[in-house]
């Protein structure tokens, strides 16, 4: 598919989503939200597609935030729409992706962009990276998810704290709250994540889609993540990967895994 706001490409195993905005610092619209959830969708399908890393291009922003001037005028149900339209579409949907995504955080990522940096699974960081959730300096607040993933990340009392004062963290903080798992050099951050979704892919892609469903259930209201941890590890047992997987630790070789 070709795209106005985004760059999507797929080598060995990777797809690389890029919101290529940069004279807006990549700030999310609505056309780059329908894109994005697009790209992924495409990505979900893809055979080819093992991991996907999200990115900003240019050197200055992941994603500066959502693009204010689309809903200054909005009412009060028009404004619920938004959040639920926008979680919906993109922010959820990466949440609970079966393809692992891991989001490499170049420059600024608030509002929005923060929203979307925690809807991945987790998070790299350059050294001049700043994140932040800034709504409620507009008279709002986070709406694609904010309130609910950054406590689970970095605990209440600082999600507290970095929503009342809208104020911004450097990357060694993130670091050091749990937010990023990584730092590197703006030079190193794309081929550092390649290295790590390297990683990632010598394992079974069907195990990882079972263990994202997992993990996320604990997240989820009714869900009983214990349950769904049984019901997911029961159903490995009748898969192609399960059997492989064993069969190769009991020869003492390496796995050559089918996947889907």
């Amino acid at each position: 598919m070709s795209y106005q706001n985004i760059l999507s490409e797929t080598e060995n195993g990777i797809t690389t989503i890029t919101i290529n905005r940069p004279s807006k610092l990549n700030a999310l619209n609505r056309e780059t939200i329908q894109e994005l959830h697009d790209a992924f969708e495409e990505a979900e399908d893809s055979s080819k597609t093992k991991v996907v890393i999200i990115t900003g291009s240019g050197e200055k922003a992941f994603v500066a935030g959502a693009d204010i001037s689309e809903f200054a005028d909005f009412s009060v149900e028009e404004g619920g729409k938004l959040a639920a339209k926008g979680q919906e579409l993109l922010f959820d949907f990466v949440a609970n992706f079966s393809k692992p995504v891991i989001a490499a955080v170049n420059g600024f990522a608030l509002g929005g962009g923060l929203e979307l940096a925690m809807a991945a699974h987790f998070r790299i960081a350059s050294d001049n990276a700043k994140m932040g959730l800034p709504e409620v300096s507009l008279g709002v607040i986070p709406g694609y998810g904010g309130t609910q993933r950054l406590p689970q990340l970095v605990g209440k009392g600082r999600a507290m704290e970095m929503i009342m004062t809208a104020g911004m963290i450097d990357a060694n903080q993130a670091l050091q709250y749990g937010l990023v798992n990584h730092v590197t050099t703006p030079e190193e951050l794309i081929e550092f994540t390649g290295k790590i979704a390297g990683k990632i892919m010598r394992n079974s892609s069907v195990a990882i889609a079972s263990a994202i469903r997992a993990i996320n259930a604990n997240f989820e209201d009714g869900e009983n993540g214990f349950e769904v941890e049984i019901e997911q590890f029961g159903n490995c047992f009748g898969t192609e990967d399960f059997k492989e997987g064993t069969q190769a630790f009991l020869e003492k070789r390496k796995a050559d895994f089918p996947g889907k």
